[in-house]
């Protein structure tokens, strides 16, 4: 075993907030290295009481077989807050391993002192203060609350919106459970990766909490109107302190409060797309860029060629069309490969679409490679933009698979192609006569014609009929597809992947309801699946599994540790759908 040390480095840590007069504690700890010529500044607006107090700590791990050492020193100073205000722990340095090392400024806040000469029970509860915190004491609105900020009250169709989920407290907290998210109704979704923890403060009307960000997500807007996002639900256990006497002294222990608490509702004035759309748009909105480029300088027939098409820019790139190019008929064409690459950028998303177009030529000539326009919607002009692509000439020689035919064959070719020998056939012809409705196949083959006519105008009718039941053709492949997706879950529930299951599962599930109910999937909700079921003629004990199982999808994507009920959950998505398609009505 080797022994290894990690990074030196010189840190200070300092109170967020101190109330006038009370006293603090600033520490600056030196990791792994002992030093030497410690220099600290003093504090603007606050006095020095004693330090530095010098203390150190020593821990060993064992990684790979490794041992890892790790050492500390931590100096202490202690200071009273003399006036209120915002202030600065300026920059400290010491000397160790050779280099002086200095740590960054630092700010805190010196609020008034509060009139401790009343109870703490009838202060207002603060962050810093335990003794307002007293167990029993009623959590009132204000001290816990969820918030759905919007980064815009106005948008149009389709334009990026940055939503934040956050959580304000004035306690600390020991347990949280989501018990109803958020609905989007109206929205797509692009959620952004966020790991909620309690470490930052915030004044909002004028008081302090500290927060943490629950869920963070760019929504697009799919219809106009006012789009709301109704509230959530969830369950909270806060911490509150209880003073407890042991004789010479008291002590406070924590003690546990579980509340509930909802979030506000938010909502949006989304504005429609203006009329008429030039021609070519097919819903971009943003600011992009288009470029094209074809690979390779010749070409020959049989020899596949690329032609690669580049959208990039900020706005819903993820979901884009792939453009439609003007191909010549000459040309045999494959399945355009698209590949999209997205970042989120501030309240909106960056990123590139990749199209790759394979083209075999199939005969030699020159042809042209139109010309591609590409149209979007800029929400910052208000304005549709259009961009075009270049047009490409290109000369196609024979390809090699294909050899070009000799001289020769092309004069056996032309000959034998050219005009034949006077056939003399037979020198004793016969003549004989009959009319054809003299024979019964005449009469048979009139039969034949109108018996196929008839079963013709049959089939036609019944195929019309069929196409003009859209909601019926829907209702129909509704259980199809919702097997087809449950069997997409399934791979996923095999490889314990707990996120892209529940983001099937419900996939599956919105699908098959619309297709069944023959409603949008951007309207759907609990409620109007749950009544629109109810006019079908479905009982409730039916219905309840449906929502049941969505509600817990939606629950189990935004609770860690949810992977342990996947079985139940498709099992129980399944029995739903089975119950739905079975019921006799």
């Amino acid at each position: 075993m080797t022994l290894a040390a990690a990074d030196v480095n010189f840190t200070v840590k300092g109170p967020g907030r101190v109330f006038a007069g009370d006293r603090f504690a600033v520490t600056y700890r030196l990791t792994n290295a002992s030093g030497s010529d410690l220099q600290v500044p003093q504090i603007e607006g606050c006095k020095l009481l004693y330090g530095p107090a010098q203390s150190s700590s020593q821990s060993y791990q064992i990684i790979g077989g490794r041992q890892i050492s790790s050492s500390s020193i931590e100096f202490t100073y202690y200071y009273r807050a003399e006036k209120e205000g915002e202030f600065t722990i300026p920059s400290a340095s010491i000397v160790a391993e050779g280099k002086r090392l200095s740590t960054k400024p630092a700010t805190f806040r010196v609020a008034a002192a509060p009139d401790r000469s009343q109870p703490a029970s009838s202060r207002p509860v603060d962050v810093d203060d335990a003794d307002t915190q007293a167990a029993g004491r009623r959590v009132n609105p204000d001290d816990v609350f969820v918030r759905i900020i919007l980064n815009k009250t106005t948008a149009y169709e389709q334009e990026a919106i940055a939503c934040t989920i956050k959580l304000y407290t004035k306690y600390s907290i020991s347990s949280f459970m989501p018990t109803r998210q958020p609905a989007f109704d109206g929205f797509l979704i692009q959620e952004l990766d966020v790991q909620p923890a309690l470490n930052e403060r915030e004044t909002y009307r004028g008081q302090e909490y500290m927060t943490a960000i629950l869920k963070q997500c760019i929504i697009y807007p799919q219809k106009s109107g006012k789009l709301a996002i109704n509230s959530g639900g969830y369950d909270i256990s806060v911490v509150q302190y209880e003073n407890v006497n042991m004789g010479m002294f008291q002590m406070r222990q924590p003690r546990e409060q579980k509340i509930k608490v909802s979030s506000n509702s938010a909502s949006v004035d989304i504005k429609p797309l203006p009329t008429p759309a030039p021609e070519g748009f097919s819903g971009a909105v943003g600011t992009f860029q288009i470029d094209s480029r074809l690979v390779g300088s010749s070409f020959r027939t049989n020899d596949p060629a690329t032609l690669i098409y580049t959208i990039s820019g900020t706005g819903n790139i993820k979901y884009l069309k792939e453009p439609e190019i003007d191909f010549p008929s000459e040309f045999e064409l494959y399945s355009p490969k698209s590949d999209i690459d997205t970042r989120v950028s501030g309240s909106d998303v960056s990123g590139t679409m990749t199209v790759e177009y394979t083209f075999v030529p199939q005969s030699v000539g020159s042809f042209t490679i139109g010309s591609d326009k590409f149209v979007y919607f800029n929400p910052s002009s208000g304005q549709y933009v259009t961009l075009s692509t270049p047009t490409y000439p290109i000369k196609v020689a024979k390809g090699l698979s294909a050899p070009a035919a000799t001289e020769d064959q092309k004069a056996i070719e032309n000959k034998n192609s050219d005009i034949r020998h006077i056939y003399l056939g037979d020198k004793n012809p016969t003549f004989s006569h009959s009319l054809a409705v003299e024979r019964p196949f005449y009469w048979l083959l009139y039969l034949v014609t109108a018996l196929a006519a008839a079963g013709c105008i049959v089939l036609n009718r019944h195929a019309a009929r069929r196409n003009a039941d859209i909601a019926g053709t829907r209702h129909a492949r509704a259980s199809k597809v919702a097997r087809k997706r449950f069997k997409a879950a399934s791979a996923y529930l095999r490889e314990k992947d707990s996120d892209k299951f529940y983001e099937e599962m419900l996939h599956a599930l919105w699908g098959y309801l619309s297709d069944k109910l023959v409603i949008p999937t951007s309207q759907l909700t609990r409620q109007n699946i749950s009544d629109a079921l109810s006019r079908n003629g479905y009982p409730a004990e039916v219905i309840d599994p449906v929502i049941a199982v969505i509600d817990d999808c939606e629950m189990a994507r935004y609770t860690p540790g949810s992977s342990a009920r996947m079985d139940s959950v498709y099992e129980a998505g399944a029995a739903a759908v089975n119950n739905l398609e079975s019921y006799k009505k």
